[in-house]
């Protein structure tokens, strides 16, 4: 490239300060991975960061430095040279975390190979990664590889593609400016056309859904799922009854919801048999 990629504007913004928004809005905790030698950098100096404590390694070393410095907390790992990757495609990834693996990671959809640098590194990760540095090997992807990792197909295609050459800089530009004024034009056009929501009325028929709970509220429901009867009629209305039942105290804020697997606005209707999951955040990386 020539220059920092992470000093790259693509949305208005660095690269690297775009990529912190994204993780900070879905993440308890969010940090900047640095050599030693890039800690005053004035692109990086403004965030919170973590240090390489074995700089020389490449990626690995960022990854195993949060691993140490915060051995209890799950990392979501992301490149900050990947200007397509969209909030969508963490939460889809947060959606399905696998906490018994190593590792969950997207495959690559140019080899179908682990990509490092957008996955969740759980904190079991930290022993394998030692382990594996101390025999000389320093490749994050051929550590997934070897290692249990839950493989997820990426639900956009070019999401992870990175950027390494000016040329591809200024194909990338032109392609998210097209998009960009491609969906304002669009979301324009629907919010034109769209008429005012009539307010939705509470049904008294119970549901039967099923709710399952991970992370934080796994510990919090001492359960990892349930099948309940409930009027809730919206994830929204769902979440505040069971407030009322465990010690939630996440505001839905700072929470995603999916439905069967996709992820759904707080006031979607529900329908009977619907699975439902309350996301929190996981630490960022």
């Amino acid at each position: 490239m020539g220059r920092d990629k992470a000093a790259l504007s693509y949305h208005g913004r660095s690269q690297l300060q775009w990529t912190y928004d994204l993780l900070a809005d879905i993440c308890a905790a969010t940090f900047v991975s640095v050599r030693p030698d890039q800690r005053d950098e004035p692109t990086r100096a403004g965030f919170p960061r973590i240090v390489d404590t074995q700089p020389g390694m490449g990626p690995i070393a960022g990854i195993t430095a949060a691993l140490q410095q915060h051995p209890k907390a799950a990392w979501l790992v992301v490149a900050c040279d990947l200007p397509f990757i969209t909030q969508d495609v963490l939460q889809h990834l947060i959606a399905h975390r696998d906490e018994n693996a190593v590792a969950t990671a997207y495959r690559s959809a140019h080899d179908n190979l682990p990509e490092p640098l957008c996955a969740i590194w759980e904190p079991s990760a930290r022993e394998p990664v030692l382990a594996y540095l101390a025999t000389g090997k320093q490749c994050p992807r051929k550590f997934l590889i070897n290692a249990s990792t839950t493989l997820l197909e990426l639900p956009t295609p070019r999401a992870l593609d990175n950027i390494n050459t000016s040329e591809e800089f200024r194909e990338a530009s032109e392609v998210l400016t097209g998009a960009g004024e491609k969906a304002a034009s669009a979301s324009t056009a629907s919010l034109a056309r769209a008429p005012s929501p009539e307010p939705r009325a509470r049904s008294g028929t119970p549901l039967r859904l099923r709710v399952q709970y991970y992370a934080l509220f796994r510990e919090q429901a001492g359960r990892s799922e349930e099948t309940i009867e409930t009027t809730a009629s919206t994830p929204d209305e769902l979440y505040r009854e069971l407030q009322a039942r465990y010690p939630f105290k996440l505001a839905p804020s700072q929470l995603k919801v999916a439905v069967n697997t996709d992820f759904r606005d707080w006031h979607a209707p529900l329908a009977a048999g619907d699975t439902v999951v309350f996301i929190p955040p996981v630490a960022g990386g």
